[in-house]
């Protein structure tokens, strides 16, 4: 059944990551989204900047220089909190958000709506997900639902972690307790050891090679060194990737991605409302999200988008060959050649081939993770699962900078989260094009 109502998607926060805890939050990319069928959206983006510098020691006088900004260039509730201008001096780059959606990993410490009170907003719909690197692709989703019912005129979907040293090994010891509970007694623990059975398993069904996965990993380093936001900026060779030192066989350094501290954020409209707006946007074409799929495998060796891709590449009415660039949750690279093959740009076990005869760069014949993806940006908690999100959004806008796209018509853009001790438990996927 077919509804008049568009849908559209604007990047609020882009991450800037530093080797310290301070977070830099960019106002940026919207999406506008073309007539939406009961499975089928469209969405835009815009830059727009605006530094926030937090400490999660100290939330004082920075906290409130963050608020402050926020407030003035997003506003602190609908149309009718911000009828006159002294509500907004800065009126000219006011959006006024009317719902909210906050992502994290786990929900902890914070709270969706303990967030409202923090910065004093009033949404009128909120959201809370916990879902990891998979929740940026949920949060679109779920947004663009809520604008397409008429629930929401405009969404800000906000996902931000700080990432102490000593807060994220607390995550980890509670991030999943039966997995927990079922691994430490053997000496297991943490996300490193968990990737380490799954790859090791997929090299030995599939035949895939150390120099494989570090096709990936190289690849992505020299996408991050035209990214100002990357962490990492030193060139990565395939000696150094193979010279790295082991983490836990057949994981090595540069499979692992740097929790740091970081922001990402995106808008959700009708596109009619991002023209109003004068936002650059791009539309979604298609979105699918799939949980504990293949819970009978041993061991994970497919993911839930292989499931619904054929409904995904169905909603966007196009084929896996027409995706201009791709943007793969990518916390090690085995995961990433997992996605090659259930996304359908090759047949399952055929990763390892088909890395060897593709150029993964942002000038190469398969573009993937341009920004450099969390390998080398930088992986900020569930701000992770919004990088492919945001940066697919300044691609499809002219925004890519020195690691622009040329041309580039759709890109894909994944979500993977909630890792137990063999296998993630949500996936997705949308599929964005431009606005043109």
């Amino acid at each position: 059944m077919r509804t008049s109502r568009h849908a559209c998607i604007a990047d609020l926060a882009s991450a800037g990551w530093t080797w310290t805890r301070r977070l830099f939050a960019v106002l940026a990319l919207v999406l506008p989204a073309s007539e939406v069928c009961a499975s089928s959206w469209t969405v835009t983006v815009k830059a727009h900047y605006i530094e926030a510098l937090t400490n999660s020691d100290n939330w004082g006088e920075q906290d409130l220089y963050w608020k402050a900004h926020l407030q003035a260039t997003v506003g602190t509730g609908g149309p009718a909190d911000c009828d006159t201008e002294d509500d907004h001096p800065d009126d000219d780059n006011a959006i006024h958000v009317d719902w909210a959606c906050t992502l994290t990993v786990n929900g902890g410490p914070d709270t969706a709506v303990g967030v409202t009170q923090h910065l004093g907003v009033s949404p009128r719909w909120l959201d809370h997900i916990p879902n990891g690197g998979a929740s940026g692709v949920m949060g679109l989703r779920r947004a663009a639902r809520a604008v397409q019912a008429g629930d929401a005129d405009i969404v800000a979907c906000i996902a931000a972690d700080t990432n102490h040293v000593d807060s994220f090994r607390l995550m980890l010891g509670g991030f999943s307790y039966f997995a927990r509970d079922a691994s430490y007694p053997y000496g297991s623990g943490g996300p490193n050891s968990i990737f380490a059975f799954i790859t090791a398993n997929y090299m030995r069904t599939y035949g895939a090679t150390r120099e494989d996965f570090g096709r990936i990993a190289v690849a992505q380093r020299a996408n991050a060194l035209k990214n100002p936001n990357a962490l990492f900026r030193k060139p990565l060779s395939m000696d150094e990737y193979i010279a790295a030192r082991a983490i836990a066989e057949p994981i090595h350094l540069f499979d692992c991605v740097m929790p740091c501290a970081g922001a990402e954020a995106f808008l959700v409209m009708r596109a009619e409302r991002a023209r109003e707006l004068g936002l650059k946007h791009a539309l979604l074409r298609g979105a699918i999200e799939r949980h504990n799929a293949y819970a009978d495998d041993p061991i994970m060796v497919r993911g839930g988008w292989r499931v619904d891709r054929d409904d995904l590449y169905a909603q966007a009415d196009v084929k896996p060959g027409d995706i201009d660039f791709v943007q793969t949750y990518d916390d090690y690279p085995v995961i990433v050649m997992l996605q090659f093959e259930d996304l359908g740009f090759c047949e399952k076990g055929g990763g390892p081939a088909f890395v060897r005869s593709r150029t993964l760069t942002y000038d190469g014949d398969f573009p993937s993770n341009t920004s450099g993806g969390q390998l080398s940006c930088g992986q900020a908690g569930a701000a992770g699962g919004f990088i492919g999100m945001t940066e697919a959004i300044r691609q499809l806008t002219g925004q890519g900078g020195d690691r622009v796209v040329h041309d580039a018509k759709l890109g894909l853009v994944t979500g993977f989260g909630m890792v137990t001790y063999d296998r993630c438990l949500c996936t997705g996927a949308v599929i964005l094009g431009g606005a043109s």
